[in-house]
């Protein structure tokens, strides 16, 4: 039997080893992908499965214990994400075979950014999570721009913004580093005092992760870049290079951090949040664009997550958490599956414009149906995911008599059932005439389809998620 360990190793190894040969043989790429995403969902389902029976563990590379050496971390967390990722690389990674496109280097820069991630969420020091960070980012970056057109601005923008993000968090981790002589969480968590240099350094560690994440009011290279970008790509940004930075973000702050807590960042994060639900849902309300309707959405969406922070302290803690994780893989699914399913849409109609498109007609019934599933997971109708996810944060906003973010998580809920259903309300137009090979049909639309399943029936899975997200499987959130 594979021992978890190993497991752990292939999900990082595995998609660098094929994103080399990828560029060497072109030729073989798609066959070399397919057998990486195989590997990697195999392998991340193993973790997951691990962290179930025997709990969360660490891992030293090579042998060499922290200062000196580099260790990988591994709870209900990292493993929930380290699967989603799996499943949103893997359908997008069949999408992309499907939709035919040959365009060098590019699955060489998917699975790069596969790596990236998984490497991220198994980091355990602030450096190497930095380095995963940028290679994540780069990997982005070369993506958005193989659009070409509009996204090459869009994409120098990420750049910088992701360049302007990486400076000031390094300049946090040097802050820590000078104040207590150590990169690694464990050893920071230990030896942290509430003083002014470490406040300061978590300060600007917290600020990078938020303009990386786009949270708002940071939030002003993400629409472009995911409306802009190739499907593919769009649904990856959007389900896991975004929840990246919140996963580091409250990686952070229940770890190591968990000394600086405090009613005044608590508030801060919590009116961040409220203030990303309401103002990207407006914006997304008024999006004439379905890519870009979605892709505000995702800035709409990532504000129910940083509500964690304040939630999950005290009374109703440990729903609040599990809330807010199950949130993130939701909206991961769910979004991942609304790109899919749009640009099957739009290669169908040749354009996404909402006043323009047909309705559910041949050659687009499954893409619709993908979108009115994975939209009724964002709106959080049961049995979906979001419900699940919203329920339990709810459940931890009332423990703790937070009527605040109570009425928060209520209203951004309403403002992203009309924006959803004013994409929804292109179903019942007339059905416009569809080209054959215009891509909207049942191979290009089933990874999207998949996606949407998924997140309508995570809530189902309620107690395998409590198990996985409590106890000793979550070493990362509040005690």
């Amino acid at each position: 039997m594979i021992q978890p360990e190993s497991l752990v190793v292939l999900l990082v190894g595995l998609p660098l080893l094929g994103a080399i040969l990828t560029f060497v043989y072109p030729r073989a790429a798609t066959a070399v992908t397919a057998a990486c995403a195989a590997g990697m969902l195999g392998a991340a389902s193993g973790v997951a499965y691990a962290v179930m029976v025997g709990g969360g563990w660490s891992q030293d590379l090579g042998g060499w214990a922290p200062p000196l050496g580099i260790g990988w971390q591994v709870d209900g967390l990292s493993a929930s994400l380290l699967l989603l990722t799996a499943i949103v690389g893997s359908a997008g990674a069949a999408h992309r075979a499907v939709e035919g496109l040959d365009q060098p280097f590019f699955w060489p820069l998917w699975l790069f950014l596969w790596g990236a991630l998984n490497a991220l969420f198994l980091g355990a020091d602030l450096f190497n999570l930095y380095v995963a960070l940028e290679v994540l980012a780069l990997a982005a970056v070369a993506l958005i721009a193989m659009a070409g057109g509009g996204a090459l601005p869009a994409a120098w923008r990420y750049l910088l913004a992701s360049l302007l993000g990486s400076t000031v968090y390094l300049m946090g981790v040097a802050l820590l580093y000078g104040r207590y002589g150590a990169l690694d969480l464990g050893l920071i968590a230990g030896a942290l005092e509430p003083d002014l240099p470490s406040a300061l350094g978590a300060g600007l560690i917290c600020l990078g992760l938020l303009l990386k994440a786009a949270v708002f009011p940071l939030h002003f290279w993400l629409p472009s870049a995911h409306g802009r970008a190739p499907t593919v790509v769009s649904a990856a940004l959007s389900a896991l290079v975004v929840a990246a930075a919140w996963y580091l973000l409250v990686r952070l702050w229940f770890g190591p951090f968990a000394g600086l807590q405090g009613p005044g960042p608590d508030w801060l994060f919590g009116l961040i949040g409220t203030g990303a639900m309401l103002w990207g849902g407006l914006l997304a309300l008024v999006q004439r664009r379905l890519k870009m309707l979605i892709a505000y959405s995702t800035v709409s969406q990532l504000g129910f997550g940083l509500l964690v922070i304040p939630l999950a302290v005290g009374a109703g803690a440990e729903s609040a958490w599990r809330g807010a994780v199950v949130l993130v893989l939701a909206h991961g699914l769910a979004k991942a599956g609304l790109f899919l399913a749009a640009g099957s849409i739009a290669r169908a109609h040749g354009h996404d414009r909402l006043d323009a498109l047909g309705g559910m007609g041949a050659g687009v019934v499954l893409p619709w149906l993908a979108l009115v599933l994975a939209g009724a997971s964002l709106i959080g109708l049961p049995p979906s995911g979001g419900f699940l996810g919203k329920w339990w944060m709810l459940q931890g906003a009332l423990a703790a008599g937070g009527w605040v973010w109570v009425a928060a998580i209520l209203l951004g809920t309403l403002l992203t059932a009309v924006y959803v259903f004013r994409m929804l309300s292109v179903v019942i137009r007339p059905a416009a005439p569809v080209p054959p090979a215009g891509g909207g049909g049942l191979p290009g639309a089933l990874p999207a389809f998949v996606l949407a399943l998924l997140a309508l029936g995570l809530g189902l899975a309620a107690p395998v998620l409590e198990h996985l997200l409590s106890g000793d499987a979550m070493t990362g959130g509040p005690a």
